[in-house]
C-alpha cells in the first residue's frame, strides 16, 4: 500500500457517500417523502461536516421552499464556512 493509496480509498468512498446523498435529494421530487425529511438530511449532514473544521455546523441549514416562479418545491441547503 503506498502513501497515497488509503487517501485515494478514502476519497472514493467520500464520493460514493455524496451520490448517495444526491440521489437522495433527486429523489425527493419525485416521492412524497416524510415531513421531516429536512431536519433529517441536517443531522446527516451536520454529522458528516462536523469531521472538518472549516465548516460552521452549527448554522447549517437545510428547508424546503416554494420556487418562485412556479409552484414546485426546491431543496435548499446552506453549509458556512467558519470564519
Amino acid at each position: 500500500m503506498g502513501l497515497f493509496d488509503f487517501w485515494k480509498r478514502r476519497k472514493n468512498t467520500s464520493a460514493q457517500e455524496a451520490k448517495r446523498r444526491l440521489t437522495m435529494v433527486l429523489e425527493y421530487e419525485r416521492k412524497n417523502l416524510p415531513p421531516n425529511f429536512a431536519d433529517r438530511l441536517k443531522e446527516d449532514l451536520i454529522s458528516v461536516f462536523a469531521k472538518y473544521n472549516i465548516f460552521d455546523v452549527n448554522n447549517i441549514e437545510v428547508e424546503i421552499k416554494k420556487a418562485e416562479s412556479d409552484t414546485t418545491e426546491e431543496l435548499w441547503i446552506s453549509i458556512p464556512f467558519k470564519e
